[in-house]
């Protein structure tokens, strides 16, 4: 066990049944929804048209501004549609559907790259932004920005985030396992992006097969050490990562890059690594399908757009006691209302879950025991938090720092009066960005 960890956290069961499960390629999908909506930032604006042939890697959707990323075409085929679809994050956003041919014919840009020595810093910022590579961890934040902090920022250190703190998710630990030299390799890009000579893969002690390969992978790169950290949710959020890891504590309302750090995801790396050798956008990632609700749970590297109702008939379906949906993990994760939302660079898991993981308690009374201020790992007072937004005080709730809340679900877990504590912050979230925007 590593006694590397940070203040707070809870350890719910992790069910990760997965973990043996090697990655297996999925079935290639008759259509593709591709929202332009999958990253931090701004939209894509449609580069085709309806009736439009296109290719895989083809750019379909342009960049709008700095923090934003292009998307591209996963399959060959016809653009049959550009409308607005249900994303797995919320609501409608628009998206470019295409009728696969079935041929997976790359697109004439598609080539390799060259290698990370040969390449400049530039060079490999410019790869990754026309690759519409972001953080594969669930944020989906451009990663070209991360690479790009501002002049007085000095970066001395690079964490790559092999965590995978979210019980039932393994995608990333198959992808350490199977592909540690494409992480190493997409890490060296970054780091060399960046200017950084040391790199630390953070993987939790529950994971020795993925710190062992992953070890042997970098024996090679004097610059590049694997950490094993203590096992505890949620210790691959950047901010607990970087303290545990490091020591170093973020500010109030700051970022990693004002402690002389950049955290990215493993699978990032492994994307990064793709697009220099083999020139190949982010049209495609690894997905962990599981939950009690599914009958075959698998590893799966799937096809960006593909809905979630395919790769569930292809794990063999849902139980019919299944009751919930989930896009990501059971603690952060978004329940879906319906399975035809696509697959976006930001999945990695579909969760389904039984009637009998799911249900729903009444909420009690707050009975002041503090068990939610000892497990925040933001060293906040949730029960405060959630008093201020449930009485309309935004401007408390600011001051007693509710911005800084990371919306783990740590302090509802643990809760015994089975509060939505989360609800209330996440409220109390939006209703103070309204405020800043209004004025």
């Amino acid at each position: 066990m590593s006694n590397h960890s940070f203040a707070g956290g809870i350890h719910p069961p992790y069910r990760k049944t997965t973990a043996q499960q090697p990655l297996e390629r999925a079935t290639d999908p008759a259509k593709v929804i591709i929202p332009l909506q999958q990253h931090a930032g701004g939209p894509c604006q449609p580069l085709v048209k309806v009736g439009d042939l296109v290719k895989v890697g083809q750019k379909i959707g342009e960049a709008q501004g700095f923090i934003s990323a292009p998307v591209h075409a996963s399959v060959s085929g016809k653009v049959t549609a550009i409308a607005p679809h249900d994303h797995p994050a919320g609501g409608k956003v628009m998206a470019i559907v295409i009728e696969s041919d079935g041929q997976n014919e790359l697109a004439e840009e598609v080539k390799p790259r060259g290698d990370v020595d040969s390449l400049s810093a530039d060079a490999i910022r410019q790869i990754v932004r026309e690759a519409g590579i972001v953080g594969l961890g669930g944020a989906a934040f451009p990663t070209q920005v991360k690479l790009s902090p501002p002049p007085e920022k000095k970066i001395d250190t690079f964490l790559l985030n092999g965590a995978e703190c979210e019980p039932y998710i393994t995608c990333d630990h198959r992808l350490m396992v199977e592909q540690p030299d494409e992480v190493v390799c997409g890490l060296r890009a970054l780091m060399k992006a960046i200017g950084v000579s040391q790199a630390l893969i953070c993987v939790e002690d529950n994971k020795p097969d993925a710190a062992q390969a992953l070890r042997e992978a970098a024996k090679a790169y004097p610059g590049i050490g694997v950490m094993v950290l203590h096992t505890k949710y949620p210790q691959g959020s950047e901010k607990q990562m970087i303290k545990a890891a490091l020591g170093r504590e973020v500010p109030s309302g700051g970022l990693p890059m004002d402690v002389g750090v950049v955290v990215s995801n493993v699978g990032t790396a492994v994307a990064v690594a793709r697009a220099i050798k083999e020139g190949l956008p982010l049209v495609e990632r690894a997905v962990t399908v599981t939950g009690s609700g599914i009958k075959n749970p698998r590893n799966l590297v799937v096809k960006v757009g593909t809905p979630f109702s395919d790769l569930i008939e292809q794990c063999g379906g849902l139980t019919e006691t299944t009751a919930k949906v989930i896009n990501g993990g059971p603690m952060m994760g978004i329940a879906q209302h319906t399975v035809d939302v696509p697959v976006v660079k930001g999945t990695s898991c579909i969760l389904a879950l039984d009637e009998k993981d799911v249900r729903i308690e009444p909420a009690g009374a707050c009975i002041k025991c503090a068990r939610c201020a000892d497990a925040c790992p933001m060293q906040l007072v949730p029960l405060f938090l959630r008093t201020y937004s449930d009485k309309g005080m935004w401007a408390e709730a600011e001051q007693a720092n509710a911005m800084d809340c990371i919306e783990c679900g740590s302090c509802s877990y643990v809760c015994p009066a089975r509060l939505p504590l989360v609800h209330s912050i996440r409220l109390a979230k939006i209703q103070i960005r309204a405020r800043k925007q209004k004025k």
